[in-house]
C-alpha cells in the first residue's frame, strides 16, 4: 500500500479521539473514507471538519458489537466508494479498577468491543479485501497497555494484549496475499476515551450505581482527589498518532509504536520471558524434529519490522 493516494479506508470508533487523527491523516493524503461510530453527534461534529475541507469522507452510524449492522455498514461503503482498501479497527473502551472488583458486566463490555469488534471488523470486511484483489491493509488498535501488564487495568490489559496477537497473526496468514497488517501501539493521546466509555456502554452491561465521573457507593462521602497537574497538554495530538498509522500502512510495519518512553517496560518484559527459559532442550530428538519443521517459534514477520526513522519520530 505505498501507493494509497484514492484508495478507500474504513475506520471504526472514526468520529473521535484516535480514530478521528487517523481519519484526518487518511483524508490528507488523498484518501477516501468512511468514519464509523456508535455516537450520531461525534459523526456529525466530525463531518463538519471534512466538509469544510472539503474531503471524501463518509459517515456512518455503527455499534461495531452488531455483526449485522457491521455488514450493512460495509455495503454501504462499498456502495458510496466501491470497494474498502484499509481497515482500521480502532473502536474501544476502557474498564480499569482492581481485578478482584471486576464484573461480569464489566469483562463482557470491555471483550465485546475491544475483542468482539475487531473479529466483527476483519470476518466482515477482510474478505472484500481479498476479493476485489487490489491490495490492502488492516490496523488494529491496540496499546501499550497490550505489550506490557499495569495494574488496576485486568480487563482492558487483556483485550489489548489480544489485539496484539490476533495481528501479528493476522500478518503471518496474510504476508503472501498482498495484504499487510498492523498493531497500532499507542501511549498517551488526547482522547476522551472515559467519558466516551461511559456514554457507549448499554444499560445492561452498566453496573448498578455506575455514573461518571466515578463516584463512591451512596452514603460514603464523595473521594477527595489530590490536585493533579493537567497532563493532557503532554499527551500526543491524534493527528500525529494519524501522521504515525499512515506511514506505518506504506511502509508495512507491524508494528506502530508512538511513544520511545515505554521502551524500558518492554524490554523488561521480554527479558524476563528470557529468563524464564530453560537453558537446554528437555529433549533432544524433539527439538531437532521442530527444528525440521519450521515450528520453534520463530516467525520471519518479525524480521521485517522496519527502523522507527528519523529522531524526530
Amino acid at each position: 500500500m505505498e501507493n494509497i493516494e484514492g484508495k478507500v479506508a474504513f475506520i471504526t470508533g472514526g468520529a473521535s479521539g484516535i480514530g478521528l487523527g487517523i481519519a484526518k491523516a487518511c483524508a490528507k493524503y488523498g484518501m477516501k473514507v468512511v468514519i464509523a461510530d456508535s455516537r450520531q453527534d461525534a459523526l456529525d461534529e466530525a463531518m463538519v471538519y471534512f466538509k469544510e475541507k472539503k474531503q471524501p469522507v463518509h459517515p456512518i452510524k455503527l455499534d461495531v458489537t452488531d455483526r449485522e449492522a457491521y455488514a450493512k455498514a460495509a455495503d454501504e461503503a462499498e456502495k458510496v466508494f466501491e470497494k474498502i482498501h484499509i481497515l482500521v479497527n480502532n473502536a474501544g473502551v476502557a474498564v480499569g479498577g482492581p481485578a478482584q472488583m471486576m464484573t461480569y458486566k464489566d469483562w463482557d463490555f470491555c471483550m465485546g468491543v475491544n475483542v468482539g469488534g475487531v473479529i466483527n471488523g476483519l470476518v466482515t470486511i477482510l474478505p472484500r479485501i481479498i476479493k476485489h484483489g487490489e491490495g490492502g491493509h488492516v490496523v488494529a488498535t491496540s496499546s501499550t497497555a497490550g505489550l506490557t501488564a499495569v495494574g488496576f487495568n485486568i480487563v482492558y490489559n487483556t483485550t489489548k494484549y489480544a489485539i496484539a496477537g490476533m495481528m501479528e497473526t493476522l500478518a503471518t496468514d496474510l504476508q503472501n496475499m498482498n495484504i499487510g497488517a498492523s498493531v497500532l501501539v499507542p501511549g498517551p493521546t488526547a482522547t476522551n476515551l472515559g467519558p466516551s466509555t461511559f456514554a457507549n456502554r448499554p444499560e445492561h452491561l452498566k453496573n448498578e450505581g455506575q455514573t461518571w465521573p466515578p463516584q463512591p457507593p451512596p452514603g460514603q462521602p464523595p473521594r477527595r482527589m489530590p490536585p493533579m497537574p493537567d497532563l493532557r497538554k503532554l499527551f500526543m495530538d491524534p493527528v500525529e498518532t494519524g501522521e504515525r498509522v499512515v506511514r506505518g500502512i506504506k511502509r508495512n510495519d507491524l508494528f506502530i509504536i508512538t511513544h520511545p518512553e515505554f521502551k524500558d517496560g518492554i524490554i523488561a518484559r521480554n527479558n524476563a520471558l528470557l529468563r524464564a527459559c530453560p537453558g537446554q532442550p528437555l529433549n533432544t530428538e524433539f527439538h531437532e524434529l521442530l527444528k525440521k519443521m519450521g515450528t520453534l517459534g520463530y516467525n520471519p514477520i518479525y524480521d521485517k519490522q522496519t527502523q522507527v526513522g528519523p529522531p524526530d519520530w
